[in-house]
């Protein structure tokens, strides 16, 4: 059953086993064609997979991914398994509109689960959510993603966040399909709630690092209160880079009567910041609740797994903005904003797969040979 549509879209429920189909043609054939069975021309999974192919080329818009496709060779077309005329078996690539019509209209938490990673073994899973700005139409809403990366940089899903809720409410849905057994899942303050506390330990066998900040008054004083003048185990580190020097300093404390299911730790992180342009100084206290114990977590390995948040913010959210103009993009209908969205960030787990760090210079890579170089790290033959 589809999370975001409330329609069957695949021949099981998204899972582990959806995952491993081989090829990337076959996990999608998994997806229901959403077109009328009369008036159907080209191949569904062929249009997705000319989508794929020519958004890691770089196109950010539907008539980008339509002029990719029109100027394809007969050999790239072939091996995409596009319409063919005629007893010369000429391909046909399809129109802007059918390409429109199709991204529109798929499944977008089936399509988001197919081209996702496989989350089980990771050591961090970070959740955080992004704004569509440029999808806001009228009186409809900019499209709100909550997406899940693992620390290693690649995107394992996204759910799109309902109108008036928000991303408390689509926390345990998106999740809720992956093995997660030994992972440390991360989030923001929203995030630190009771309920994903208990959903996460208890049922998915997994670790909690939920920040707690002054937006949360309650919480926050009551762990300010604790006695961090009494703590001996700290971790300092110091990074340079954004402009500024940045110097953390964690402090961990052990807990047995906090009023937070299964908390074993709470992490006292103050940043002192420094902007190397202006000479300004900011300092910043956030606490951090896990249930990670002294043996399982040392201050220094519970600073790395703070900062793993950072992550998805950082080479997921920033790099669909900055290299695929995301905010300025103007798809608004159906299912159109997010489902371009999970095509931007499964052409980022592809060239992150690739070994290209610098996702920009990747594209540009890609575009030199748009014809071949996509197909090849798909994996079509």
């Amino acid at each position: 059953m589809c999370r975001q549509s409330a329609t069957v879209c695949l021949v099981k429920s998204p899972s582990r086993e959806n995952r491993v189909i081989g090829g990337l043609p076959s996990r999608l054939t998994t997806l229901p064609d959403p077109r009328d069975r009369r008036g159907r021309r080209h191949p569904f999974v062929s249009v997705l997979l000319m989508a794929c192919s020519a958004v890691m080329c770089g196109a950010r818009s539907f008539a980008a991914i339509g002029q990719w496709a029109r100027n394809a060779p007969q050999d790239t077309l072939a091996r995409l398994g596009a319409r063919t005329v005629s007893a010369f078996a000429v391909c046909i690539a399809p129109s802007t509109a059918t390409i429109r019509r199709i991204i529109n209209r798929v499944c977008p938490g089936g399509l988001a689960d197919l081209l996702g990673c496989d989350p089980s073994g990771a050591d961090t899973l970070a959740v955080d959510g992004k704004s569509a700005r440029g999808s806001r139409h009228g009186d409809t809403p900019a499209a709100h993603l909550l997406a899940a990366m693992t620390g290693g940089g690649l995107t394992v899903t996204q759910l799109q966040v309902p109108d008036k809720t928000n991303e408390i409410t689509c926390f345990a849905g998106l999740l809720a399909p992956f093995d997660l057994t030994g992972v440390t899942v991360t989030a923001d303050a929203l995030h630190a709630q009771r309920g994903h506390a208990r959903f996460l330990v208890e049922d998915k066998k997994a670790h909690y690092a939920l920040c707690v900040k002054k937006n949360q008054p309650g919480p926050y004083e009551r762990l300010h209160m604790l006695p961090w003048t009494e703590v001996t185990a700290k971790f300092y580190d110091r990074t340079e880079g954004h402009g500024r020097k940045e110097t953390r300093v964690v402090q961990v404390l052990t807990v047995d009567d906090l009023d937070f299911p299964h908390a074993a730790h709470v992490a006292r992180v103050v940043r002192h910041r420094t902007c190397l342009k202006t000479g300004s100084r900011s300092r910043e206290t956030v606490y951090v609740i896990t249930d990670l114990t002294s043996r399982e977590a040392s201050p220094q390995r519970l600073a790395k797994i703070i900062r793993s948040q950072w992550v998805i913010e950082n080479r997921l959210h920033f790099v669909r903005d900055t290299a695929f103009r995301e905010d300025a993009s103007k798809v608004h209908t159906g299912h159109g904003p997010e489902n371009m969205a999970t095509l931007r960030s499964f052409a980022i787990n592809c060239l992150r797969g690739a070994g290209h760090h610098n996702i920009a210079a990747g594209l540009r890579e890609m575009s030199y040979e748009p014809f071949t170089r996509p197909l090849a790290l798909l994996g079509l033959r």
